[in-house]
């Protein structure tokens, strides 16, 4: 009856997806029985991204912690070792429903993290969001079995138990997302039926622990505060990564272009990034100012605050600097553009009519397939509400004592929100009359869904997001494209990292169902995998 109990609704929920066709969602389904807190984990995914009031949300909440209170209290009445005394069903339901409400409070704020990954397709985001399940595991565990759990460590055994629950559902997600359909269906019962042994084994871990060690500490309190309060902190560290205080300085900005480099080249630095006015060595070469250009048609210094304004806006500002290059030289102009750079450079691709004097384009890490989840801006109503007020109060606290504030709510954001379906499909296809290379990082591999994510040539190299910028063989092969050879060297584990990925990410909130995007003509890739279709 426990593995029937585990198997049953991971085969279901995986059914539903599979008949509907969302694809973009199947990884997520053999969480749904698994130990604590991934059952949570998953729950709040789906519910920050798909209620659409507060009163959705509210009603949301309280039946999610009746029915993951209902559930784990059977499987683990079910997974009682025979040998122990059990407590009443009665029991079991308290405090798993209890476990269940506490557990949507220590987790919400890095389900929210998640749905911000969805938004702007962060890696780092999804890498902060998994973190704290792995700590927090073996405590909530022993949550819903024992009275006293809130003392002790948990035994190595109970978190040995915890983390192979992560592992299992990683691979079950990454093999669902890689075979067809109803294929996935099989897999997740599979998947349901080791939930309910791992079920078996956790129970087992901590109602006979080996030896509780600090037996009378609070270490379950302790862990569950530093670790909401990592929440916060994991938002400095993104805006640290992302954006460092050093001035951003690629090899084409500080050495001279080869002769064979027909082009003049602007490079487009990334968000909270800053520009003193240094000049390139190279004449051909210029800095992309977000403060615009002076009156004399060259950039001006900016601060990192430039950088949060709307992509459309810095499009406009790019296609002026486009111009006054191209009227300087006389040559043609490549866009080198690095993260939120690479997404300017894409976005005055597609806004400004052709011919254009650019011919050619190198997207750095750029955002892969973003707007994947929606919050309404202050004041209004719609999808994901309650993560928006959610995300902007981890970011106010993340900001306390900052000198530069990153805002969940700043136009940069919320043009890639309100631009959703272009972005999810087109910022990597091609451009008619420019040659475009993306270079990505493997871990950004982590970002795209499962399915196709680029239709242009691609240069993949092992490192983590701006990792790129600095490898000599990165800058070899930019000067290579930019003199007009071919560059496209995909790596083989891309496709692997990005399937193993897909458990974690938040569901995706299809196109057709907010009126934000749903006047748009674009096809959705979370149903077809695919990209760049025709309008």
């Amino acid at each position: 009856m426990l593995l029937l109990l585990a198997a049953v609704p991971p085969l279901l929920q995986e059914a539903a997806l599979v008949t509907i066709g969302f694809n973009g969602a199947r990884g997520l389904a053999p969480q749904v029985t698994a130990v604590w807190p991934y059952d949570s984990f998953h729950d709040l995914r789906w519910l920050l991204v798909y209620h659409n009031s507060w009163s959705a949300f509210l009603l949301g909440l309280l039946v999610l912690v009746v029915l993951r209170g209902l559930m784990s209290a059977a499987l683990t009445a079910l997974a009682w070792p025979a040998h122990v005394p059990r407590p009443t069903f009665g029991w079991l339901l308290r405090r798993n429903i209890e476990v269940a409400a506490l557990a949507l409070v220590i987790i919400s704020p890095w389900a929210a993290i998640s749905v911000a990954f969805a938004a702007v397709a962060l890696s780092l985001y999804l890498f902060a969001s998994l973190a704290p399940m792995l700590v927090l595991a073996p405590f909530l565990q022993r949550a819903g079995v024992v009275g006293a759990w809130w003392r002790g460590l948990p035994t190595i055994e109970l978190a040995g138990w915890t983390m192979l629950n992560f592992a299992v559902l990683t691979v079950a997600g990454a093999v669902i997302t890689s075979v067809p359909g109803w294929w996935g269906v099989v897999v997740a019962g599979l998947a349901g039926l080791v939930n309910g042994l791992l079920w078996r084994r956790t129970v087992a871990a901590a109602v006979v622990p080996a030896r509780v060690r600090w037996a009378r500490a609070p270490v379950a309190p302790v862990a569950i505060v530093l670790t909401m309060a990592a929440a916060v902190g994991a938002q400095s560290v993104v805006a640290t990564v992302t954006g460092p205080p050093e001035e951003w300085a690629p090899p084409v900005v500080t050495e001279r272009l080869p002769d064979r480099v027909p082009h003049a080249v602007i490079a487009i630095a990334g968000h909270d990034s800053h520009w003193t006015g240094r000049e390139p060595v190279d004449p051909r070469v210029e800095r992309f100012s977000y403060a615009g250009l002076d009156a004399r048609g060259r950039p001006r210094p900016y601060q990192p605050q430039d950088t949060h304004r709307s992509l459309d806006t810095s499009a406009v500002l790019l296609a002026a600097q486009v111009d006054a290059l191209h009227r300087r030289t006389g040559r043609p102009v490549g866009l080198l553009g690095f993260s939120e750079g690479a997404m300017v450079a894409r976005t005055y691709l597609d806004k400004w009519p052709k011919p254009s004097p650019v011919e050619a384009a190198i997207l750095i890490s750029p955002l892969v397939q973003p707007g994947r989840a929606y919050y309404p801006p202050p004041g209004y109503s719609g999808w994901g509400v309650a993560a928006g007020w959610e995300l902007r109060g981890i970011f106010w606290l993340a900001n306390l004592g900052r000198e530069v504030k990153d805002d969940p709510d700043e136009p940069f954001v919320r043009s890639i929100l309100v631009n959703a379906p272009f972005y999810r499909n087109r910022t990597l296809c091609p451009v008619a009359g420019v040659r475009t290379v993306a270079f990505l990082p493997t871990v950004s591999a982590a970002e795209a869904p499962p399915g196709e994510y680029s239709q242009v040539p691609v240069f993949q190299l092992p490192a983590f997001h701006g990792g790129i910028i600095g490898r000599q063989v990165a800058e070899d092969r930019v000067i290579d494209f930019l003199a007009g050879d071919q560059v496209d060297a995909p790596r083989r584990e891309y496709r692997l990292l990005q399937r193993l990925g897909a458990a974690w990410q938040a569901p995706p909130l299809p196109l057709m169902l907010n009126p934000v995007w749903a006047a748009g003509r674009e096809g959705d890739p979370a149903f077809s995998g695919r990209i760049c279709q025709p309008r």
